[in-house]
């Protein structure tokens, strides 16, 4: 596994229940400020082997990222049984739920 990978899967397997992070703020801590799409494509393949907490990870506007229907509604059903609130538009308020270990 490379380096790069590495990291995002552990920063990913440290977010703990009850707070998310972005795409964008994963890859940062990972060494690569532009590599959101990287997360995804880590996030989509090894989610399963590595079992990371997928459904904690979501865009820079606290927004659920799939276009599918049932997997966002999955996303939304594991973020709401650890207690994150969506508002209305489907939003989390990433100022009380974003997880920033530099800050814990």
């Amino acid at each position: 596994m490379k380096p790069y990978t590495k990291q995002v899967v552990q920063i990913i397997q440290e977010i703990p229940e009850g707070r998310v992070m972005t795409y964008g703020q994963v890859a940062e801590m990972a060494g690569n400020r532009r590599g959101a799409r990287q997360v995804v494509r880590i996030l989509h393949t090894l989610s399963g082997k590595y079992n990371l907490p997928w459904h904690r990870v979501v865009n820079a506007k606290g927004e659920i990222a799939f276009q599918d229907e049932e997997a966002r509604h999955t996303q939304t059903l594991c973020l709401e049984r650890e207690g994150i609130v969506l508002n209305d538009r489907g939003r989390i308020d990433l100022g009380t739920y974003r997880f920033n270990p530099w800050e814990e």
